[in-house]
């Protein structure tokens, strides 16, 4: 063979999926004449000398290729008519919060979708609209022209998982790098998947991935940033002025069931609790514990009728109308057409642990979030429920997520406050985000004229 002959490609050595294929070029490529790669005009003493690279020809080819697998891997079904213009606030009986804060949800998920930057992580409870939002993002890039992979979290993994089958379309390396090197990456319902070990690795490398690269990322939750296991906590929690994530909370009932509904309120039992029906007790009590009384109806009055903060009624003795005012605020509330969720604690707890039977027509978290984000919350009787580590545990979890999100919340309770646990107890305390009443009145013992003439003497 002649040693002026030209040099014939040769194929790279450990060749892998980003190597060409002879014969997968364009036939017309003037580069590669239909082969896939070429031999670039290198010096003989200069590193690749010899050596096929791909061409540009086959590249552009294999990318479009691979952002038609996103295209198709894309979950429609999720995707189809949710919009942003179909992201209606109005006419669901929303609350003023509530209104507000979706707007505002609306507002950031549309400027990304505008320009896609860093991570946007959309919290909230089931029903709230995050994943609206988020299908309303992908349907904004589809729709000009640009790549975007919306997968619920549980389906991908389960995607993957089948990926290991001999009879599988898609090899497994393939689809994972699918899922981690996407343009635009939604990742719905993270946290709703069984958390196996070897999902939270494949998660972690997921996330991981696309945190240290960059990638334009959205998830919706509805976990605490706490529940998450600590390597994607330490990522997803990556926020602030030079932080990767943007963290948008949805404070919103569910939109698929009615605020009337809920299995959890006990509230249909205390109708007869209103203001009107109040015994202030005149003719029973000292000057003093009467206007103390009267100065309680006040404060529940005004939260009725501006909820905000919280309000916690602290007695010395039962039955002195603590559970009567916290009815009175919800029914107040619930008549004005807004949602109120009220619930004995002993009981939600017991809701909780119910959940956890496999026969169970709804999930823990489920329950758990119902409690966590509604409108207003009224938690009665706090104190009396079984101290075990795992109630202590829920109600600080419940306290803690309500009390950063500021949501409304009335409290009673007949313990004194120091030996409630410390943590629910320094929120109760705090003035600037909670009125701590104490009711100073005995037991109502039904000498009152007035609860002869109204029938409503009788105190929780």
């Amino acid at each position: 063979m002649s040693s002026s002959a030209e040099p014939q490609p040769e194929q790279p050595e450990n060749p892998d999926d980003d190597l060409p294929i002879p014969g997968l070029g364009k036939p017309d490529c003037p580069i590669c004449r239909g082969s896939g790669f070429y031999i670039p005009a290198v010096a003989p003493d200069k590193p690749g000398f010899g050596r096929a690279v791909p061409c540009s020809c086959w590249t552009a080819e294999r990318e479009q290729g691979r952002l038609n697998r996103i295209a198709n891997a894309n979950q429609a079904a999720a995707l189809d008519g949710l919009t942003f213009d179909s992201f209606i606030i109005e006419g669901h009986g929303l609350t003023p919060n509530e209104k507000r804060s979706l707007q505002f949800a609306k507002k950031e998920a549309h400027a990304y979708a505008e320009a896609p930057s860093g991570w946007l992580l959309l919290r909230g409870g089931y029903g709230c609209g995050k994943t609206h939002l988020a299908a309303a993002i992908a349907n904004y890039r589809l729709g000009r022209g640009q790549p975007v992979l919306f997968l619920n979290t549980p389906d991908l993994l389960d995607h993957l998982r089948a990926a290991f089958s001999p009879n599988a379309d898609t090899p497994y390396d393939e689809r994972f790098d699918q899922v981690r090197t996407t343009p635009l990456l939604i990742l719905d319902d993270l946290g709703a998947q069984s958390n196996t070990e070897w999902a939270q690795e494949k998660l972690f490398q997921i996330i991981n991935y696309r945190y240290a690269a960059r990638l334009p990322t959205v998830i919706t939750t509805n976990l605490d940033e706490d529940e998450f296991e600590p390597r994607l906590r330490s990522r997803l929690g990556h926020v602030g002025e030079n932080g990767v994530v943007r963290q948008v909370s949805i404070n919103s009932r569910d939109f698929r069931i009615g605020s009337d509904q809920s299995e959890l309120s006990s509230l249909n039992l205390h109708g007869d609790k209103t203001f009107q029906s109040f015994d202030l007790r005149e003719r029973e009590l000292p000057r003093q514990q009467a206007d103390n009384l009267q100065r309680a109806l006040q404060e529940a009055v005004a939260f009725a009728e501006e909820p905000k903060g919280w309000l916690v009624f602290n007695s010395v003795a039962y039955g002195c109308g603590k559970t009567h005012l916290a009815a009175a605020i919800a029914n107040y509330v619930t008549q004005n057409g807004d949602p109120a969720l009220f619930v004995v604690v002993p009981d939600l707890l017991d809701y909780l642990r119910a959940s956890y039977n496999p026969n169970s027509n709804a999930r823990l978290d489920r329950r758990f979030n119902e409690a966590k984000n509604a409108p207003l919350l009224v938690l009665d009787d706090l104190g009396t429920e079984s101290a075990t580590p795992w109630a202590r545990e829920k109600l600080y979890q419940l306290f803690n997520y309500r009390y950063n999100a500021q949501l409304p919340t009335v409290i009673t309770t007949a313990t004194p406050i120091e030996q409630l646990d410390p943590r629910l107890a320094t929120r109760m305390l705090d003035p600037t985000r909670c009125t701590f009443f104490m009711l100073e009145v005995p037991s109502y013992r039904g000498k009152s004229s007035r609860a002869k003439r109204t029938g409503s003497g009788r105190r929780a």
